[in-house]
């Protein structure tokens, strides 16, 4: 019987060896997916599907700064960004990007959610609803999901989320959703809110987890699991 072959593992491209360097030096496929500001799930395809020649300048400037001694991943993003490419075509023309698009009615009217796997990277899907919607200068609301023992304040309670009137859901998983800001209050200024995420590094959950934090409703340490935000059109 002839021997069998082994099947020779293929090498890895630019930014899959560029990645590694970076875990190397202590960074996870989240970390270098929130410096680039995309999904781990894309930096896991480097080097399984070959991608990422676009973000190849940006990886290579990430790894002079570490060196240089910057070692934040936020100030490590800002570093990044501008370097950040668009891939091309065969014809040299700009590759069309595949995106889920923000929806935002001629009344203002959007919704955007993220769970948990997004929410581990930031809910980096919800920036642009909240970019969008401060430079529309609309209002906008949230509904955030967290284990009970997360809130500070007990279920229901109108010193949580005063005149909404929309009952807490309580989950099987004892967690709970609980809404802040409505058409009926007046909501949030997205203006304001997106200087929040933009403070936050562009990082959604961050934003509003330090919000629930300063407002005193919610304990330190305590996890977003799930997040929705909703816009409107000021009357």
């Amino acid at each position: 019987m002839p021997p069998q072959r082994r099947s020779r593992k293929p090498e890895l491209n630019e930014a899959a060896q560029l990645s590694d360097e970076l875990r190397a030096a202590g960074y996870t496929k989240r970390d270098i997916a929130r410096i680039i500001n995309r999904d781990p799930s894309l930096v896991s395809q480097f080097y399984t599907h070959h991608k990422g020649a676009a973000f190849v300048p940006a990886l290579r400037h990430t790894l002079t700064a570490i060196h240089a001694g910057i070692t934040d991943t936020s100030e490590l993003a800002a570093i990044a960004a501008p370097h950040i490419t668009r891939r091309t075509t065969a014809a040299g023309t700009r590759a069309r990007v595949r995106t889920k698009a923000v929806l935002i009615t001629p009344t203002g009217t959007g919704t955007g959610r993220a769970g948990a796997q997004a929410i581990a990277s930031g809910a980096a899907r919800l920036r642009p609803l909240v970019a969008e919607a401060a430079r529309q200068r609309l209002r906008l609301a949230f509904t955030v999901r967290m284990p009970k023992s997360g809130f500070t304040l007990a279920s229901g309670s109108r010193a949580d989320s005063p005149g909404i009137r929309r009952d807490v859901v309580q989950r099987t998983d004892h967690t709970e959703e609980r809404s802040y800001g409505s058409a009926t209050t007046g909501g949030f200024d997205a203006t304001e809110f997106a200087q929040r995420v933009d403070a936050a590094g562009g990082d959604v959950t961050a934003a509003v987890q330090q919000w629930l934090l300063e407002t005193g409703r919610i304990h330190p340490g305590a996890h977003i699991t799930h997040l929705e935000i909703r816009t409107w059109r000021p009357r």
